[in-house]
């Protein structure tokens, strides 16, 4: 295999909305969405879309670009259970890792649309965690999972990786396992060989205030992580290699709502490099991916195999990751 994806799977709802407002700050920084309190507000649109979460995402891009992925994760003994496992193998990936929780039903999320972008409203069920024999696996990604669970699966992973060298880990650390803390989250950052976090998580995890890039990228590098991505919303992305970090803007195409993308550049930068691309070409990759999730709603029916991926880098080929920083 080669990626094992490791985290929660849950339904998405998405619920679009106009009658609501922001309030930010003076600089149009630190927005809230605000509803009008103890109210009926009507929605113009539901979408029911199963089998999502950060895991289910990167590992159904992953099979999309022509490589071998499964799942490690944790879902009800119920119809939307049973309806994760049926999308999974749909999709090509190997769902033998799915396990049923006879106690705790499906995980949740409302996901609110305004003005294309979103407010999620997560409720994620308590699991315990029973990391399985995923090996041989090339590389594990691992990412959010629940509550109480965490310690326990973060443990887990760092044994199988102790026992299995050959096996990589890409880490997208969910809100969950931030919350945690640097000194809790040490275990697994000192095995990463490949981390995604966004700008805001990158300072929450180092847990110092900045959001120089340079900065950011270089507290991961001193940890022993050797590539590091950085995405920072529409306003691009940013990756580490230890010599060079280097930028690229968002392709100009339409958006939808931005939901999975994160996980659609992650899967097609991860996707990239398991095919022998370049960091460089591996931006470009995940570029392509998240600029087509975001056309959609949802967070998987954008994914693209690689032909569509290929033919999207050409139509955008004026826009190409540069250089904006280098270590001494």
């Amino acid at each position: 295999m080669d990626v094992i994806a490791v985290g929660d799977t849950t339904e998405d709802i998405f619920l679009g909305m106009h009658d609501a407002s922001l309030q930010c700050d003076i600089d149009g920084a630190n927005c809230k969405l605000c509803l009008d309190y103890a109210d009926k507000i009507a929605v113009e649109s539901k979408v029911d879309i199963s089998a999502v979460g950060n895991a289910a995402n990167h590992a159904i891009g992953i099979a999309r670009l022509g490589l071998s992925s499964g799942l490690y994760t944790i879902v009800g003994k119920d119809d939307e259970g049973e309806k994760t496992k049926t999308i999974l193998e749909q999709n090509g990936v190997d769902s033998s890792f799915v396990v049923f929780d006879e106690e705790h039903g499906t995980n949740l999320s409302i996901v609110i649309n305004f003005r294309t972008e979103r407010t999620i409203l997560v409720y994620h069920e308590p699991r315990t965690y029973q990391l399985p024999d995923v090996s041989p696996a090339k590389w594990m990604y691992l990412t959010s999972a629940s509550g109480n669970g965490v310690k326990d699966l973060h443990a887990q992973t760092v044994q199988f990786l102790d026992a299995h060298p050959e096996t990589k880990l890409a880490f997208n650390p969910g809100t969950h396992q931030i919350h945690l803390g640097k000194e809790e989250l040490l275990p697994v950052l000192t095995k990463t060989n490949l981390l995604f976090v966004n700008r805001e998580e990158a300072a929450q995890v180092l847990e110092i205030e900045t959001r120089d890039i340079k900065t950011l990228a270089s507290g991961f590098h001193q940890l022993g992580i050797a590539t590091v991505i950085i995405t920072d919303g529409p306003d691009g992305a940013y990756a580490s290699d230890g010599r060079n970090i280097y930028f690229l803007a968002i392709y100009p195409e339409p958006v939808v709502e931005r939901t999975g993308a994160g996980d659609a550049f992650g899967s097609g930068v991860l996707g990239a490099l398991i095919h022998g691309k370049s960091i460089v070409d591996a931006m470009q990759w995940g570029n392509a991916n998240s600029t087509s999730v975001v056309q959609y709603i949802g967070a998987r029916e954008g994914l693209l195999e690689r032909p569509a991926i290929e033919h999207m880098i050409k139509e955008h080929a004026d826009v190409s990751p540069r250089v904006v920083a280098t270590y001494s």
